[in-house]
């Protein structure tokens, strides 16, 4: 790909090993599904199936699951050519158990560190970094060194105006971090937050971020915090979005037949890329981000459920218009 890219994600890479049958505990499921995995990765496979050019920096172990990963991104159009590899450690891999609606436990097999922890400063690309018009880091990148210099690293070298999008996921996942406090977590949220332009998370994640729980409040101690505009994801009562200049928009959830919520948070936030990148006021931009999370809550897979354009509007205009929202993602 020439030029700047619309989108690069920093963080998590693997292999989700998910079982195919549903409502069965994981001991007595007999056959599963093998899909590229972690939360960036697939920000960057929905954003590219949205039409956008987006790329991954992560790393592999040097095994099997390691070329898959590879070949997955290549056969979704992401760009891998910042995915290296640490023979160290293997690739990591998740199971999950699927319980609709709302049960969908996880298991994760990072031990004894992840490759995509072993990320270094001195190993990125901060001119690539610099020009992308959208860079994209997880609370997870946080978590323990090197990577935790290396994600402040990549979020300092951005440039701050001139139309940069810099993307903080705050992704709080508690059994990664050393002793699982938010207290402890929460400095490091605070330097991110100082370089990124627009926060996305749930109410339990902005908890971790700010110290606060009601979603409104949530939003304005994301503001105070350094970013332009501040997304609160708040389950079934849809998501607000509340910019610096006061504008807010706050989005009702779609109906829909639950499968798997598990990538409808990445398939909102490779839509919420989409709608940033076309310069949508924040409401339109919401809608079609929850339209995508919701067209994924309702299939199995994460990475290979991520919906081309035409099914998002398909959805919206099925639902009377960009009025009626999305099913929102977790």
């Amino acid at each position: 790909m020439a030029g700047p890219l619309d989108l690069i994600t920093m963080g998590r890479i693997g292999v989700d090993i998910y079982p195919l049958q549903t409502g069965v505990p994981l001991p007595r499921v007999e056959t599963f599904g093998k899909f590229l995995g972690g939360s960036p990765t697939n920000v960057a496979v929905a954003a590219a199936r949205l039409g956008r050019s987006a790329a991954v920096i992560s790393r592999t172990g040097a095994d099997p699951f390691g070329v898959y990963c590879h070949d997955a991104l290549r056969e979704f159009g992401v760009d891998d050519r910042w995915v290296s590899d640490v023979p160290a450690y293997p690739t990591p891999v998740t199971f999950c158990e699927v319980f609709p609606p709302d049960h969908f436990p996880l298991y994760f097999y990072r031990l004894p560190t992840a490759p995509d922890l072993v990320i270094h400063a001195e190993e990125l690309d901060l001119a690539a970094i610099a020009a992308s018009r959208v860079f994209w880091v997880t609370g997870t990148g946080l978590c323990q060194e090197p990577s935790r210099s290396a994600t402040l690293a990549a979020l300092a070298a951005r440039p701050r105006g001139g139309g940069a999008v810099t993307v903080f996921d705050l992704d709080w996942r508690p059994m990664f971090w050393p002793d699982g406090s938010p207290e402890a977590a929460r400095p490091h949220y605070a330097a991110a937050l100082a370089h990124a332009t627009v926060a996305v998370g749930n109410v339990e994640e902005c908890a971790v971020a700010t110290g606060e729980r009601e979603p409104l409040a949530c939003a304005e101690a994301l503001l105070a915090a350094g970013v332009d505009l501040a997304v609160v994801k708040r389950g079934g009562d849809g998501v607000l979005a509340l910019r610096r200049d006061g504008t807010a928009a706050e989005v009702p959830p779609h109906p829909v037949e639950v499968v798997n919520g598990l990538g409808a948070g990445d398939a909102f936030g490779g839509a919420l890329v989409h709608g940033l990148l076309a310069g949508w006021p924040p409401e339109r931009t919401m809608r079609y981000a929850n339209a995508a999370g919701a067209l994924v809550a309702g299939r199995l897979a994460c990475s290979s459920a991520m919906p081309y354009p035409d099914e998002v509007e398909a959805l919206l205009a099925a639902r009377g218009g960009p009025d009626d929202g999305a099913e929102v993602a977790r």
